[in-house]
């Protein structure tokens, strides 16, 4: 095949009008609460949220097979997706003693950095709701 000249030769031809222009990729809400959730866990300090029944807090509630606080849980997450920008609810914990706003704040930028690189997608707001604090070297803490 021959192009003209200062022209790259065209690899395919379009069908119809359609075939001509570029697609769009749609990202659901859970696939961004999946990576959101992930990303938590990729911080030392930070993991699952507290059980909670009507906003109270469930110690123990891991022995009565009810989700189990930890830094290997996952946390809670939620997100909607408004065209190309993310606002995000995460529920999470934290090591205790560990200052919760540094914990926050790496978990926020953390998780906004994540993504954006995975989605492409911009992250306008992140809440964050500690639920409980995670203490002792037992099961479920991270080194």
């Amino acid at each position: 095949m021959t192009a003209p000249a200062g022209q790259a030769p065209r690899i395919g031809h379009p069908t119809s009008a359609g075939d001509s222009e570029p697609g769009h990729i749609v990202i659901a809400d859970r696939v961004v609460e999946k990576i959101a959730a992930q990303a938590v866990l990729e911080i030392p300090d930070a993991g699952g949220a507290a059980p909670r029944v009507f906003g109270h807090a469930i110690p123990g509630a891991g022995h009565l097979g009810i989700r189990r606080t930890g830094l290997h849980q996952a946390p809670k997450a939620a997100a909607d997706i408004d065209g190309g920008t993310v606002y995000l609810d995460l529920a999470i914990s934290t090591r205790w003693p560990a200052p919760v706003a540094e914990v926050t704040t790496r978990v926020r930028d953390h998780v906004r950095a994540r993504i954006h690189d995975l989605t492409g997608l911009t992250v306008a707001e992140i809440r964050i709701t500690v639920t409980g604090l995670i203490t002792g070297n037992g099961e479920g803490v991270r080194p």
